[in-house]
């Protein structure tokens, strides 16, 4: 790449080509847009979005797993249920170790290790062929397929500045929205062509997330950044790690977020953080991350309803697997279109507002499919909740990344995993027996949880406001 080249959507502005730069002539129609929603982003970051999004174009065998088990497999819809509930088992407690890893070890290496153990896994499920192996490929596939999630939450918080966090892990929820829709499509089609092919294809795509961040995105662990920014100091240079090496202003792509430099004052995050001492105790002791992972727990619990009660409930009203398919294929289309159209504005916004407003539309979203009888309807209903999840797209991650001191942010998102995991366990239980009370119960009752879950945010509002105004934010 020459210097003349374009700058891409790492550059910050000022950066040569890039728009707002001397001589660029100022952003205009479509690529002025296109910056304003994607712009200012570091290129790590957008090594682990393009991860992200290979990784879940090629999650075909989640989806899928209870058929291959009934049709392939031959086990009884009760051996299946099993089978999957110790994969949740397997993710549920993958969480908090997952965390404690990414602070203790880095999170590039736990990012990776994850990946390379989910693409061992998977191998290993689709040959076995006994009832005692698949369940053991199963609780290990658990274990692993979700240990990036806290790694990724912290490297978000590490290289992203504050004021863009919502954006950036709304750009990854999108991503992941993106994904999974392909896949849902791609690996319908290689189910037909034989099971091997999804667990083949998602087993390639997770090797391709870890190399892709082992190779593209820099250690951001702050002990480790802290050395690298004093050895920076001595030498003046960055090392390669797509920076400039003349001592000039980085892109973002250095080892440590901008963020977290200006609000260290110039200090290295590791140097702070090495002056700290804390863990799991000290996250427990955090009696306003506790209130909010109690939070999410519940809007959890009622949001999954929408992918474990929702098609039960219209099936027991007659309904086809191709009407549900129909109904939650609006979610997706939606977040695609309007989720990146709104993440920089929202953004903007204070995100324990915005985040309880798009609780309680969601929880009408819920109400509304408490009174209808249509495809048409349980439609509506999806669409007011969508609108709903797309007001809170990357809000919980910034949420996460604000209440974290800098050293513990793998723990902190490993623990939110944990209650966002949690509430969808609890999700199945609570939504059938609700079912057997009737729907109008069911969804109301859902929409009640989600407005409990917004009371509760709109309390810790003021609490949220001092944590992040406060200089370890």
């Amino acid at each position: 790449m020459t210097s003349t080249t374009v700058a891409g959507p790492g550059s910050p502005p000022g950066s040569p080509g890039s728009p707002g730069s001397p001589g660029s002539g100022g952003p205009s129609g479509s690529f002025g847009f296109l910056r304003s929603k994607l712009g200012g982003l570091p290129r790590p970051f957008w090594a682990l979005w393009a991860g992200t999004l290979v990784n879940r174009v090629g999650m075909m065998v989640q989806p899928f797993i209870g058929v291959y088990l009934i049709e392939s497999r031959g086990m009884s819809l009760t051996a299946a249920g099993t089978v999957m509930t110790v994969f949740g088992a397997g993710s549920l407690i993958s969480q908090v170790p997952a965390g404690w890893l990414a602070d203790r070890y880095g999170r590039r290496i736990t990012l990776a290790g994850g990946m390379t153990a989910t693409a061992a896994a998977m191998a290993a499920l689709g040959a076995s062929s006994s009832f005692p192996a698949i369940v053991a490929s199963m609780f290990v596939l658990g274990l692993a397929i979700d240990a990036y999630r806290p790694a990724s939450s912290a490297l978000v918080a590490d290289l992203v500045s504050p004021a863009d966090r919502p954006r950036a892990y709304g750009l990854l929820f999108w991503a992941l929205n993106l994904g999974f829709s392909v896949a849902m499509v791609a690996g319908g089609w290689l189910a037909r062509a034989g099971y091997g092919w999804m667990f083949a294809v998602n087993a390639l795509t997770s090797v391709a997330f870890g190399l892709l961040v082992w190779r593209a995105v820099p250690e951001t662990l702050p002990r480790r950044a802290g050395r690298a920014g004093s050895e920076r100091g001595r030498t003046g240079s960055m090392g390669g790690n797509g920076g400039p090496s003349d001592g000039g202003p980085s892109d973002g792509g250095g080892l440590q977020g901008e963020g977290d430099r200006l609000r260290d004052g110039g200090t290295p995050a590791g140097d702070r953080a090495g002056t700290r001492s804390g863990g799991l105790a000290a996250l427990l002791g955090d009696r306003l991350m506790i209130v909010y992972c109690l939070i999410s727990l519940l809007y959890s619990m009622a949001y999954t309803q929408a992918f474990t009660t929702l098609p039960v409930a219209m099936s027991h009203s007659g309904f086809s697997t191709v009407d549900y398919g129909l109904v939650i294929a609006v979610n997706g289309v939606l977040i695609v279109i309007l989720q990146p159209l709104t993440g920089d504005w929202l953004g903007r916004r204070d995100p324990g507002t915005v985040f309880a407003t798009g609780l309680i539309v969601i929880s009408a979203g819920f109400a509304l499919t408490a009174f209808v009888s249509s495809v048409a309807g349980y439609a509506a209903g999806v669409v007011v909740w969508t609108l709903g999840e797309i007001l809170t797209a990357g809000l919980p991650g910034a949420i996460v990344a604000v209440l974290a001191p800098t050293h513990l942010r793998g723990r902190y998102a490993g623990v939110y995993g944990l209650a966002m995991s949690g509430g969808a366990m609890l999700a199945p239980l609570a939504g059938t027996r609700l079912l057997e009370a009737g729907p109008v119960t069911l969804w109301l009752t859902v929409g009640g949880v989600n407005l409990v879950a917004a009371a509760g945010l709109f309390a810790i509002r003021p609490a949220l406001r001092r944590r992040a105004a406060s200089p370890e934010a």
